[in-house]
């Protein structure tokens, strides 16, 4: 059984929405059983309400924006609600755990679980271990990756981890070459996922990841690391300002029909 929580009804409803989109894709590609489906979206429901989400929960997964008091702040009613043998995780892709579980009463029961987008087709889960984080809780975030068919791989919490830091440096020299006049965003994206087999190009992921979310990556990376490739560039920038986000807004590198 799973609870989505999030700000208000109608954002738990776009989610839902979304979940459930995924499953029908799923469904018509052969590779989920529609009852599988129906089974998975019985066992699902809302709560805007944290505390009341948490409270009965094995395992609460933390997927809120990149901003590290807003998850301290979330960690610190978790470990107020959250049953005590709960296991609480992050979903940040660069932060730092250790930061994150000073929020909470209990820190060595907070990892990360940082899932690998797109979510419901990659299999990749980094399981990063913070200062604070039990043997126990290591234990179980990777048996609880595992048991959702994902493949884990533990990480020391360092700036970036694994999949991102390798990422955005990639992602970054990407957007440059397109600042620069390289090559398109198209046939960049094409050089990694044909020439490299890459199952999706840099830029695209962006798109998908969210062109905000890589700017606040970029700019934590390039803080903590100091190295100049971490820097983002302008044209980063420049779409972030005008709300170019990717996916989400319609637009980032490439265009994305509404619905």
């Amino acid at each position: 059984r799973v609870t989505l929580n999030d700000v208000n009804d109608e954002l738990i409803s776009r989610g839902i929405d979304q979940i459930k989109s995924n499953l029908d894709a799923g469904v018509e590609r052969g590779k989920v059983e529609a009852d599988l489906r129906d089974a998975t979206l019985a066992r699902l429901r809302g709560d805007a309400d944290l505390a009341a989400a948490a409270r009965d929960a094995d395992l609460v997964v933390e997927a809120i924006p990149e901003k590290l008091d807003l998850k301290r702040q979330i960690f610190a009613i978790l470990s107020q609600h959250a049953r005590a043998d709960a296991l609480l995780a992050t979903n940040t892709s660069s932060l730092s755990v250790t930061r994150i579980a000073e929020g909470c009463q209990a820190p060595e029961r907070v990892c990360g679980m940082h899932f690998f987008n797109p979510v419901h087709i990659l299999t990749l889960c980094e399981v990063i271990r913070a200062e604070a984080t039990s043997d126990d809780t290591l234990d179980r975030a990777t048996a609880a990756a595992r048991a959702m068919g994902k493949t884990p791989i533990v990480v020391t919490d360092s700036p970036g981890f694994a999949s991102s830091r390798l990422g955005v440096a990639l992602g970054l020299e990407a957007m440059r070459m397109v600042e620069e006049g390289v090559a398109s965003a198209e046939d960049i994206d094409s050089a990694m996922t044909l020439g490299y087999k890459h199952p999706m190009g840099p830029l695209k992921l962006t798109d998908l990841v969210g062109l905000d979310v890589r700017l606040s990556i970029a700019e934590y990376l390039w803080q903590e690391l100091g190295e100049a490739r971490f820097e983002p560039p302008e044209i980063l920038r420049q779409k972030v300002a005008d709300g170019h986000l990717g996916k989400k807004s319609g637009r980032g590198f490439y265009e994305w029909p509404t619905r």
